[in-house]
């Protein structure tokens, strides 16, 4: 047998369910080594130190900015520059998915072939599938929208919905109020990135140096990460 204690998350998740049990946000910090089944990062540990915070219970906008400031502010303390952040939005890929009526296995399959940016396998796939045109084109267009702030713009003109409207719109605050506060920070946006999709359930962020494929520090939001606690709150953090 082998024991390992859980993730760190869960266990915030807990300490704010059974232990602080507030109506406010609140806010966390964390250090400690965690287990990765493959090598991966800078230091090629399988169980690696990793340092992040978390803020519960604050479901807007300001919040995911409060984090992502603070993301900028820790890198930098400890002497990086010049690093960029991607930005992305799970819920538009989701909504997508649920306006076009695919079930699981479809979504899945889609998601696949849209993180590997495999345009001809996700064109094929398509093909085969009976949603009309108007959403295969939408599908089609993620893998295109990717760059500077304008990409929101873009979005807003080949996808169609109410939620992805608002799902653009949250983006677009978020990263406008980054940027009102740290003019100078690089962002690139990718509405085909879905990192920890099963897991997020909002903007999805991560850090990268020139001259490194690993990201050094991700996040994004996971709101009702303490449902299995029996109290579901909105969260979001990086680590």
């Amino acid at each position: 047998l082998l024991g390992i204690r859980a993730d760190m998350t869960p266990q915030v998740a807990r300490i704010d369910a059974h232990h602080i049990k507030t109506d406010h946000p609140s806010r966390f910090c964390y250090i400690g080594q965690v287990l990765k089944t493959r090598l991966e990062g800078f230091s090629q540990s399988r169980s690696p130190l990793q340092v992040g915070i978390e803020l519960y219970g604050h479901a807007g906008p300001e919040s995911d900015i409060e984090v992502l400031l603070l993301m900028i502010e820790t890198l930098k303390s400890v002497g990086l520059k010049g690093f960029h952040i991607d930005l992305g939005h799970v819920g538009i890929f989701r909504s997508l998915a649920s306006q076009a009526g695919l079930n699981k296995n479809q979504e899945d399959t889609l998601f696949d072939a849209l993180q590997r940016k495999a345009v001809t396998e996700l064109s094929d796939f398509l093909n085969e599938l009976s949603i009309s045109d108007e959403y295969k084109q939408q599908f089609m267009s993620l893998v295109e929208l990717n760059g500077d702030l304008s990409v929101i713009e873009r979005a807003r003109k080949v996808l169609t919905g109410d939620e992805v409207e608002k799902e653009l719109d949250n983006l677009e605050t978020i990263a406008k109020g980054l940027l009102s506060r740290v003019p100078e920070q690089i962002l690139y946006f990718d509405l085909a990135e879905l990192r920890g999709y099963n897991y997020h359930t909002g903007v999805v962020f991560a850090a990268y140096l020139p001259g490194h494929g690993q990201e050094i520090a991700k996040g994004g939001r996971y709101d009702g990460i303490g449902e299995t606690f029996g109290r579901s709150r909105a969260a979001t953090g990086f680590s």
